[in-house]
């Protein structure tokens, strides 16, 4: 508050004039007081011709005031100094380079803190003041500091641009009105201003109701993010417990297995080494025996050897050993393979499943839809879609039993003879097709090689029928696969049973683009060039799985390997 107090002080002891504290302080008659030298200076002013009048109210003398030093306000002055009075304003006051200075300033500018769209000029505080005192100022329109004040000013006609011509959208002032935009729509600028400002008031309303909506919103937002982390960290605890329960489910039976191998182990360990303890009696027994019978050979005594020889009768019963039977023996390798295959069936059932999890997953949204970002554009060479490349591999469960699988399930061929598969529910039991193993979501790219003609290259949901010689099962003709027909006259897509002809350059390879986000599957013919051969734009619902149909004994395909040199050594080629 003392501060305050200081300041205002400064203000009232400051020269209007220099705006520094009074030297020499002066009052001339209508009361207002000045820097002795200031207002000499002023009335000697070459503007004044003869006239003296105060710079701050205006009122004229008819003779010049004689100046007297004001001794009372030059000694409070002194005193005020010695309170903490700065000698000038503070630097905050003055005006910036970024600041709209007064245009009345004569020396050091201070900051202006009003304009005025009458005089066209800005004021500080001090040189303000008679717009506030004189009654023809008080009508002048102030507002807030403004450096375009002169771009009110008609370039033309020098005048204030107080109309506006509705014809040309644009501030004119009144000659021109009549000059270069006669008999244009013209009104005041107040009234154009009127107008404008309804309508801007009109989309103000509209922006704080989106404002409110948006805000709404923004809150069911937030209670959406609270309820999904609370629901994330739920099911993430509840999916951990189920996990270890599962762990320690197979942890279980593996100490069972463990815990029956050994038990198993004993039993025929402890067996084996019974006959094992007989048989060794029965050949300490027989060694017994044949000293006797070697000591009985020996005897010269006839009626003595006769004598003793019925006992050698009792020798001819079975043994131990007759009970061991020549045979290959089967020890634990049967197990290992029913762990094998357990372990095996439980990959293909984690797998199938896995889809289905990541499917769930994946369809956990917000309650309010957010738009969908732009499709990345396809890529422009070869190299590009190597970037999406994936590895393909296929799956024993779903090939037909006529379909022939080789390197590394990479290779399928059409065979005559049917093939050795056990039964599995995937299988396609009339159709020659196969699916791959893996799930495709996202971006992906992979090529087919092919020999022969017959060879349908293809994309289908994992849900599609495969019993029967029904189109439910057939790619290309139902709405849950889409497939490129391959034959010497040229290629051909079918989806749903209809048919498209292509034409396009044929080659060895089809390359496969897929962006599951954003609904593109498309189909290039690989060679020196990768030319378009058919693109599709639609909305997948599940995850897509590779496949391939072949119906000529003469054909075979084979899904590349990236790493093979006659896959990479077109990677530059461009896309037609």
């Amino acid at each position: 508050m003392a501060q305050k107090g200081v300041q205002l002080d400064q203000e009232s002891f400051s020269c209007s004039i220099c705006l520094d504290l009074l030297k020499d302080p002066v009052t001339i008659p209508c009361g207002h007081s000045y820097c002795m030298n200031c207002i000499k200076a002023h009335w000697n002013g070459k503007n004044q011709k003869g006239i003296h009048s105060c710079p701050q109210c205006r009122k004229t003398f008819t003779a010049r005031p004689v100046l007297e030093k004001n001794t009372m306000l030059a000694d409070l002055i002194e005193e005020l100094k010695k309170t903490g009075l700065q000698a000038a304003p503070a630097d905050h006051c003055y005006a910036g380079a970024e600041d709209v200075a007064c245009d009345f300033c004569s020396e050091r500018k201070l900051k202006a803190i009003k304009s005025c769209l009458s005089c066209l000029a800005s004021y500080c505080e001090n040189h303000l003041q008679p717009h506030y005192d004189v009654a023809p100022l008080r009508k002048h329109k102030l507002v807030e500091p403004s450096k375009k004040l002169q771009e009110n000013i008609c370039s033309v006609h020098d005048e204030v641009m107080k109309m506006f011509c509705r014809t040309d959208q644009k501030c004119i002032c009144y000659l021109c009105s009549v000059d270069e935009h006669k008999g244009h729509d013209t009104v005041s600028a107040a009234a154009e201003r009127t107008e404008r400002q309804r309508e801007l008031e009109g989309s103000r309303q509209q922006i704080q109701q989106r404002i409110q909506d948006a805000e709404k919103d923004v809150k069911l937002l937030q209670q959406q993010l609270e309820a999904i982390h609370q629901s994330a960290d739920k099911t993430e605890e509840h999916s951990q417990k189920i996990f270890s329960q599962l762990i320690r489910l197979l942890q279980k039976r593996s100490s069972d297995v463990k815990q029956q191998i050994r038990s198993q182990q004993e039993a025929e360990g402890r067996r084996v080494k019974e006959l094992q303890e007989k048989l060794e009696q029965e050949i300490t027994e027989l060694k017994r025996k044949d000293a006797e019978l070697q000591q009985l050979s020996h005897t010269e005594d006839h009626s003595q050897f006769l004598h003793s020889c019925p006992s050698v009768a009792a020798l001819r019963g079975a043994t131990h050993s007759s009970s061991i039977q020549i045979r290959p023996l089967r020890h634990f390798e049967d197990v290992t393979a029913a762990v094998s295959e357990l372990r095996d069936k439980l990959q293909d059932i984690l797998r199938e499943e896995w889809t289905n999890i990541s499917l769930r997953v994946a369809e956990v949204d917000v309650l309010l839809s957010q738009p969908e970002p732009e499709p990345e554009p396809e890529p422009e060479s070869r190299a590009g879609f190597l970037k999406y490349s994936c590895e393909i591999t296929l799956d024993p469960n779903t090939a037909n039993r006529q379909l022939l699988l080789s390197e590394g399930n990479r290779k399928v061929t059409l065979m005559n003879q049917l093939q050795s598969y056990s039964d599995h529910p995937d299988r396609f039991t009339e159709w020659s097709q196969v699916l791959s193993r893996e799930s495709l979501t996202g971006r992906c790219y992979w090529e087919v090689e092919m020999r022969g003609v017959g060879v349908n290259v293809a994309v289908a949901y994992k849900n599609i029928s495969r019993a029967g010689y029904g189109n439910e099962c057939a790619f290309g003709y139902n709405d849950k696969s889409w497939a490129l027909n391959c034959s010497s006259d040229g290629y051909s897509f079918w989806h749903n049973s209809i048919f498209t002809s292509i034409s396009g350059p044929q080659a060895s390879r089809v390359g496969v683009y897929l962006d599951h986000r954003a609904g593109i599957l498309s189909f290039y013919s690989v060679s020196g060039t990768m030319t378009l051969l058919h693109r599709v734009q639609t909305t997948f619902t599940q995850p897509l799985c590779a496949g391939v149909c072949i119906d000529n004994f003469s054909a075979w395909c084979k899904f590349c390997s990236f790493d093979d040199r006659t896959v990479t050594k077109d990677a530059g080629c461009s896309v037609s």
